[in-house]
């Protein structure tokens, strides 16, 4: 790819996007990131402890734990205006801080314990420096966002002691994925204590905590003319990330505009602040009663409403052809991606498919069709779950990538970008 066929804007959307991951190690970091930019581009901070003013013309932003949903509410907003939701996830596969977690292996290695949080590609995050990163909450109640920086690593055994590791690696869930953080003696390890230093308080004061693993490495393009982009959480930062661009460009005036991004997706979205949980719901029900809609009104708005879920896909991988479907065939580079599942585990219909088609036509951004080799079955999204609890029909999207829960994905620099315009173009129907 010559460097003319990469626009300029494409590269500027990229370069945010890596600043956008740089800033969100955990799905805490993420929803924080969302509000501050909201807040910057002239958005209302909303709390769900308080009443709500939401007014037509008004623009707004809530954070409930690593979720939030930003939107904004035309002039001509009345009690059965529609509303358009773009939807995503902060959260990634990877690894959680145990409680009791620091502990001590041979040679005066400090290790912590660490639980696998959803399906990473575990061979990925061997040999890589590797930070912690979430949310601590004292015994008063205090919520404090926290990250060390580079600080453990998870070291692979030497071909020298395992001379058959290349015809076969298999990792032990719990004894091959404990990480290394530190020399000394046993009673001096207290990862606790290193991350009540980072905030200020005392380690007797910490009353919980959610606590990631993050790799820190940073994002960066390479390729023949810098046409590829790799990085760490584009699953599903990258979606998060287009999506809260569109919302804050976009300047819809016949439908509400949402962008919700989701916590605890990876394992499975059943959570208070997951797609399965009640936050959407419960948000779209306080901006339909400060628009004066009662429940008939309600749902004639959730009748004319469309909910674009955005995850990344699977580009057919140059290794493994055979592992994807022999007609449909997404590349990188090609456009964003309409997800399609006979068993619906993508929400995707025809209408949905036709709305979603009219908007990339609209903006001028190709687009491709996945589905998956029937020997191969797929994941799922949020889309399923969203259109099953709100009954809003649901579109089924995203960005091709490579290396799909690794700690490390690859894309092509325009697919992002492609993304957040069609996304615009939705909002702006």
């Amino acid at each position: 790819m010559s460097p003319d066929r990469v626009p300029a804007d494409a590269r500027t959307h990229i370069e945010d996007l890596a600043a956008f991951v740089a800033a969100s190690p955990s799905s805490f970091h993420a929803a924080a990131e969302i509000a501050r930019r909201a807040e910057s581009a002239g958005y209302t901070r909303l709390a769900e402890t308080e009443a709500w003013n939401v007014a037509p013309g008004g623009r707004y932003v809530v954070v409930r734990d690593g979720s939030a949903v930003v939107f904004a509410v035309p002039e001509a907003a009345g009690p059965t205006t529609p509303f358009t939701i773009l939807g995503a996830h902060t959260d990634s596969p990877g690894f959680k801080l145990k409680p009791k977690p620091s502990t001590a292996g041979p040679g005066e290695w400090w290790q912590l314990g660490l639980e696998i949080y959803g399906g990473p590609l575990l061979n990925s995050w061997l040999d890589r420096e590797l930070e912690l990163a979430g949310r601590i909450v004292t015994l008063a109640g205090e919520e404090h966002l926290v990250r060390t920086g580079p600080l453990l690593r998870i070291p692979q055994l030497a071909i020298h002691l395992d001379r058959g590791v290349n015809d076969g690696l298999a990792l032990d869930k719990q004894k091959h994925t404990q990480p290394v953080w530190g020399l000394g003696a046993p009673d001096d390890a207290d990862i606790l204590q290193t991350l009540a230093d980072r905030i200020g308080v005392a380690a007797d004061e910490i009353g919980g905590y959610d606590i990631m693993v993050a790799d820190t490495q940073e994002p960066r393009t390479l390729g023949a003319a810098g046409e590829l982009f790799a990085s760490g959480r584009l699953d599903n930062l990258l979606s998060t990330h287009a999506g809260l661009v569109a919302q804050l460009e976009a300047t819809p005036e016949r439908s509400i505009s949402v962008f919700a991004s989701f916590d605890h997706e990876e394992i499975g979205s059943g959570s208070r602040s997951g797609a399965a949980g009640p936050f959407l719901e419960d948000v779209l029900l306080r901006i339909a009663s400060g628009l004066g809609a009662g429940a008939g009104q309600r749902a004639q708005a959730f009748a004319g409403s469309l909910h674009i879920s955005s995850d990344v896909g699977h580009a057919i991988h140059p290794n493994y052809p055979e592992r994807h479907d022999p007609v449909n065939k997404p590349v990188a580079g090609g456009g964003p991606i309409l997800k399609i599942n006979a068993n619906q585990k993508y929400a995707t219909d025809a209408h949905g498919a036709a709305a979603w088609n009219a908007a990339c036509e609209a903006a001028g951004v190709p687009t491709q069709e996945f589905v998956s080799n029937n020997a191969m079955p797929c994941g799922s999204t949020i889309g399923p779950i969203s259109a099953t609890r709100l009954g809003i029909r649901t579109v089924d999207v995203g960005v091709p990538i490579l290396s799909m829960h690794s700690a490390r994905e690859l894309t092509a620099v325009v697919d992002p970008w492609y993304l957040s315009r069609a996304m615009r173009a939705v909002l702006d129907r």
